[in-house]
């Protein structure tokens, strides 16, 4: 039978606009579109942020152009939408970032989806704990993935028991990390012994860089300052540069919260001199070789 009153007003969406409700749509380059309020009809030709808001520029058939405010108001073949910034520039800025991402803090490569390496038999060894924080903060994401370990000396006074101690050999290689290894100073005499021992020295590599301390290996800019200062001897060399920087430096604790200052300020290797850069790379590339056949 035949519906003789039609049918029901209210049935569906009744709220819906005539030309219906408004999508969202990318404002890709070359997309055509028109402007409501003022019938401007142009094909996108550049969306830029001024003052806070995106902005679309859209370019008519006789080459003139003219700016809208991003967002609703837009008509595609008569139906709304509003328009959001080009997915194209989005997905640029997103592999921007990731390429900026994907190196490690000592430039490196970035190696995703894989898990930290056995630790193989090769260790490099370094004098302190400030030592090998340091390395850890800028060469531990690469020293995972080869599964190379770091272990603390305590001092390089014995350095010839811990390479006996430590017995390297093929697959078993030994790099150590000196500090202040200057000609005529106590540790290059010390090296030059560590280097002669056998059967090991063929597995062993000694480097050394030339601060008095690791924390001198950190760009002085890092920290405000044009160079680190000369400390008086005699005068323990923390505990001046504590002094000179206006940091607490009465106790051990002290001491302990400057180098964590200190190592805050190390974003990569760019914050480095490139004095400890070289030999702690140098000692990465002979602990990782492999083995000869």
């Amino acid at each position: 039978m035949a519906d003789r009153y039609g049918s029901d007003v209210l049935g569906g969406d009744w709220r819906a606009p005539r030309r219906g409700r408004s999508v969202e749509l990318a404002a890709e380059r070359g997309t055509v579109v028109e402007d409501v309020e003022t019938g401007w009809v142009g094909a996108v030709v550049r969306v830029e942020k001024a003052g806070g808001v995106h902005v679309v520029h859209l370019e008519d058939r006789r080459g003139r152009t003219k700016g809208f405010r991003l967002g609703p108001g837009f008509l595609v073949d008569g139906s709304p939408v509003t328009l959001t910034p080009p997915k194209a520039a989005a997905q640029a800025r997103l592999d921007a970032a990731r390429a900026a991402s994907a190196r490690t803090a000592s430039g490196s490569v970035a190696v995703t989806g894989q898990r930290a390496r056995v630790a193989g038999g090769s260790r490099i060894f370094v004098e302190g704990r400030h030592d090998a924080e340091l390395v850890e903060r800028v060469w531990g994401d690469d020293l995972r993935v080869e599964g190379v370990v770091v272990e603390m000396l305590d001092g390089v006074d014995d350095l010839a028991g811990a390479i006996r101690d430590f017995a390297p050999g093929p697959g078993r290689r030994m790099g150590v990390l000196v500090d202040h290894l200057v000609p005529g100073s106590k540790e290059t005499r010390v090296v030059e012994e560590a280097r002669r021992l056998q059967p090991w020295a063929p597995h062993v590599l000694v480097v050394g860089h030339p601060y008095v301390d690791v924390w001198q290996s950190v760009r002085p800019a890092r920290l405000g300052m044009d160079a680190w200062p000369v400390i008086p001897r005699g005068t323990s060399w923390k505990h001046g540069i504590c002094a000179h920087l206006g940091w607490p430096h009465a106790t051990q604790a002290d001491i302990a919260g400057a180098w964590r200052r200190i190592l805050g300020s190390v974003r990569s290797w760019t914050d480095l001199e490139p004095e400890l850069l070289g030999r702690v790379e140098e000692l990465i590339d002979f602990v990782t070789a492999p083995a000869p056949g």
